[in-house]
């Protein structure tokens, strides 16, 4: 028999790229499960993280940044946003102290039947009444069911929030094991924190143009052995992700190791290689085979 008391559901992040949305679910999940960089755009797909406590389950999603698609694989993430708004409970819109309306994104908000909550995120670097002001301009264009003031860096507000989206929650039994995480395996999470290091540590268009697939993932009880493929979209490109005498390739494995480390607490082995997947970007074959 369902426990009345028990609420339970999906809420899902969405706004433009570089708003925090990433920032956000690491900080509401408490574990960091999506990659962070100062580079908009470095969320690809839908990433489940789900907290679970007695009487409650939230499963939220961190979604791609809303953008107008220039190539498939943008078409690609575009779609995962679309899906997680279908099957939300709950929309967080996250917006910042720079961001302008966009006039399409208003007009989805205002068509989405769930209610939204809008975030206004950075507010750690908010000056006199800027926060106030923004607010006030959002409001002017679609009214959400409730807005909060957070900085997702610094942390504040976060439990502010957490209590409206348990407010605002429906009762359900719970719709995953309460030990569960996350909806990605392990490989995953591989994948991305050596994506991240990609992000940090190369310029303009080139981490754009990687894809990391984990070829060989073998644990036993001390240590982790795994060997990554760094796709990239031309030859040359190949040669920056190495760099000279392998110099570049081997500072990202030392950084990912040292993360993967930390991540699966345990001693990891991590061997990288890096090889062309033409123009893969933009086709719909190698897209799905690298999991979109």
């Amino acid at each position: 028999m369902l426990d009345k008391k028990h609420k339970a559901g999906f809420v899902s992040i969405i706004g433009k790229p570089n708003v925090g949305k990433s920032t956000l679910i690491n900080q509401l999940v408490g574990e960091r499960l999506s990659i962070i960089t100062s580079k908009a755009q470095t969320t690809r797909h839908r990433i489940m993280g789900i907290l679970s406590g007695e009487d409650f389950q939230v499963v939220y999603s961190d979604t791609p940044g809303i953008i107008k698609p220039k190539y498939e694989l943008q078409s690609t993430m575009m779609r995962f946003v679309s899906t997680s708004l279908e099957d939300a409970d709950i929309i967080l819109f996250v917006t910042d102290l720079y961001e302008k309306h966009d006039e399409d994104l208003i007009q989805r908000l205002k068509s989405l039947e769930q209610p939204v909550i809008m975030i206004l995120n950075k507010i750690d670097l908010s000056k006199g009444s800027q926060a106030y002001d923004k607010i006030a301009y959002w409001h002017e264009v679609f009214t959400p069911a409730k807005t909060i003031e957070v900085s997702a860096l610094k942390g504040e507000n976060i439990n502010l929030l957490f209590n409206s989206i348990l407010e605002l929650l429906p009762e359900h039994e719970a719709y995953f094991p309460k030990d569960e995480m996350t909806d990605k395996p392990e490989k995953f999470f591989v994948e991305e924190i050596v994506r991240e290091k990609i992000f940090q540590n190369y310029k303009k268009e080139v981490p754009y143009s990687t894809q990391v697939i984990v070829e060989e993932f073998k644990e036993d009880k001390k240590i982790i052995r795994i060997r990554a493929l760094i796709y990239v979209e031309r030859k040359s490109q190949k040669g920056i992700i190495i760099g000279h005498k392998g110099e570049a390739l081997k500072k990202v494995g030392i950084a990912a190791r040292q993360d993967l480390e930390t991540f699966f607490n345990k001693q990891i082995h991590l061997e990288t290689y890096v090889k062309v997947a033409d123009d893969w970007r933009n086709k719909k074959l190698s897209i799905k085979g690298f999991g979109y």
